[in-house]
């Protein structure tokens, strides 16, 4: 069923597990995603990134998304993830997205809280829940989503983690349903074991509204403890993508080669989807929090 994001954000919150948030840029990974979530019975958050949008346009695959989710057996959102251009924003709206990530984090704070702020307005208006981000969520040499690599290290991506007193006073003026703040986690695949700043979250759910959900992007590549930690220190959205299509392109490298080759297209991209969804599945299960 199509749902919109805050109210399965805030029951993950009272019950103290996460929401996974996953790209679905394609076919199979939508169908994927969404079977993964039905398979362990759990809400899911599926998303299009604006870069993602050369491989497939989002007037193209967004429809597929909102018929997906209104088939599902589980309550499915489908929201757009780093919409950084406003006009790409109105698209998704059109669309059909219950969920918009307007993200104007690259700006400088009070143009991104004023940007926010006004949008915000807006898009509650028409029963849209708004997300944004705070502090600088920085890329590896290998970002599935295009980002800007800035020389990811623990120690040079701490200059870009989302302070806690300007995160409360940005969720007070905008009124965003959720907030992606930095932690320690990047986009794409990491160059060393990433190791998230935990009390960091603590302190910015407890001065946060309640009103405004805590959402960890980079998800991948995150070992489960420091998820689950992440979990139970305020986070209810997880955003998730970038090993599962690594680990899904590997995977049908293996397959190749031990077939030599021998296989027809429809054949890959189902082998393709099975292996999502069983890889989907596992990650639904650590966000469950032992829930």
């Amino acid at each position: 069923m199509l749902v919109n994001m805050k109210e399965i954000l805030e029951e993950a919150e009272k019950g103290g597990y996460a929401i996974g948030c996953i790209n679905t840029p394609n076919v199979e990974t939508l169908r994927a995603v969404i079977g993964a979530a039905e398979d362990v019975n759990v809400p899911i958050i599926i998303d299009h990134a604006q870069v993602h949008d050369s491989l497939i346009p989002i007037e193209e695959i967004g429809p597929k998304m909102v018929e997906y989710a209104k088939n599902a057996k589980v309550p499915v959102c489908v929201h757009l993830d780093h919409g950084s251009d406003y006009n790409f924003v109105m698209r998704a709206i059109r669309t059909g997205f219950t969920s918009i990530m307007y993200d104007c984090s690259a700006l400088p704070y009070e143009e991104n809280l004023k940007n926010l702020k006004e949008f915000t307005k807006i898009a509650h208006d028409l029963g849209l829940t708004v997300e944004a981000e705070l502090g600088i969520m920085t890329s590896t040499e290998e970002d599935s989503h295009g980002g800007e690599t800035t020389g990811w290290t623990h120690e040079t991506i701490k200059k870009t983690f989302t302070d806690p007193e300007q995160a409360a006073e940005f969720a007070r003026e905008t009124g965003v349903d959720a907030l992606a703040v930095c932690f320690g986690t990047a986009h794409g695949i990491y160059a060393e074991p990433p190791v998230l700043d935990i009390e960091r979250v603590t302190k910015i759910r407890e001065l946060v509204p309640s009103t405004t959900k805590i959402v960890m992007h980079g998800g991948s590549g995150v070992d489960s403890d420091q998820v689950q930690a992440a979990i139970t220190a305020g986070c209810s959205k997880i955003n998730y993508y970038s090993y599962m299509a690594k680990a899904t392109s590997k995977h049908i490298h293996e397959v190749l080669a031990e077939n030599d080759g021998n296989m027809f297209w429809h054949e890959v991209q189902e082998e393709a989807y099975r292996f999502m969804r069983e890889y989907a599945r596992e990650v639904l299960t650590v966000f469950k929090n032992g829930k």
